[in-house]
């Protein structure tokens, strides 16, 4: 819906890539994907940046450019930023990365599949072969939440693909973040022990209690970090199931996927980048405002040049953040 219908508006344009990376994950994730991608109005894409778009958890690439009540759709809040000035013209891209774990963390699993080489070796290829459009030294990733998460380990581990990076409220501080958490999975799963049963029925139900998506997207985080390949889904907790205690080899493979922990071993890397932006909302509450400060910390000790914003609000409903990361990016890639 769009704030002011005298806004020149760009083109979406909706394209079907078969997957040669994803086949044989064992979370049944389908290999044939939809990437919608926005075009500039007045622009074929020839000679633009190329931004991607990915998203958090329960969601995939195409909700964003989904007709949206009270405000904008993300190809709408684009066209306002150009259309103003406030941004260059940009290719975004939105591919459809939603698996039946409910969602995504954008890394290599034998369990989830190999996400990180989809986005890589052929979401942005074939983008880029269809528009004419970004290349190297003109790619940029982002995204809030589990989005954002893979927008920081994505520039982590390839600043030499990515150029720059904007990671909105996004998973960082695993200690906080996911520990509590354990104990309402394992007093779900007393119901229904077995996991592979229990995400069976989760979704040949008739419906889904949102306490059920949190037990989803920790089975889907199990399934990215440690994954088990001879388990139901892929996915083996971290912790005792009778008295809930950690399993310190179980819980240091989680660790290390955490970006507190690669930024030890790859933060001199983001030194490449052209543009790193990171926020979060000041009383999130999934408690990630701490990571982002030890993030911003560790980054400003390493002397990696970021721009780092709180803002006042929590995790829920932030797009509007946006409308100072994209201007950011575009500005920095073109």
């Amino acid at each position: 819906m769009h704030r002011d219908p005298l806004t020149p508006a760009g083109t979406v344009h909706r394209l079907t890539l078969n997957s040669e990376v994803l086949a044989g994950n064992l979370v049944g994730a389908p290999t044939r994907r939809q990437i919608d991608v926005y075009l500039p109005h007045g622009h074929d894409g020839r000679g633009l940046p190329l931004l991607v778009d990915v998203v958090g958890f329960t969601a995939g690439g195409p909700v964003h450019t989904n007709w949206k009540n009270f405000g904008e759709n993300l190809p709408e809040r684009l066209d306002r930023l150009i259309a103003s000035g406030q941004m260059p013209p940009a290719v975004v891209a939105f591919p459809d990365c939603f698996t039946r774990l409910g969602g995504n963390q954008y890394v290599n699993s034998v369990a989830m599949g190999r996400w990180d080489d989809f986005l890589r070796d052929e979401v942005v290829p074939f983008v880029e072969s269809s528009f004419s459009c970004g290349g190297t030294g003109r790619r940029g990733i982002f995204g809030k939440s589990s989005g954002g998460y893979g927008a920081m380990v994505h520039a982590l581990l390839h600043p030499d693909f990515w150029a720059g990076a904007a990671v909105h409220s996004g998973d960082m501080g695993f200690e906080l973040l996911y520990r509590h958490e354990f104990v309402l999975v394992l007093r779900a799963l007393a119901k229904e022990p077995d996991i592979g049963r229990w995400v069976d029925g989760f979704w040949n139900g008739k419906k889904f209690k949102d306490s059920d998506v949190y037990i989803l997207m920790m089975l889907a985080q199990a399934a990215s970090f440690d994954p088990d390949p001879t388990a139901p889904y892929g996915v083996r907790l971290p912790v005792t199931l009778d008295t809930c205690e950690l399993i310190p080899e179980r819980w240091d493979n989680w660790l290390a996927w955490d970006p507190l922990s690669l930024v030890e071993s790859h933060g001199q890397g983001l030194k490449a980048l052209k543009a790193l932006y990171i926020d979060c909302g000041d009383v999130d509450q999934y408690n990630l405002v701490y990571g982002a400060r030890r993030m911003h910390k560790r980054l400003t000790a390493l002397g990696v040049a970021h721009v780092y914003e709180e803002f006042p609000d929590d995790h829920t409903a932030v797009d509007y953040r946006m409308d100072v990361s994209l201007p950011l990016l575009a500005k920095a890639l073109g």
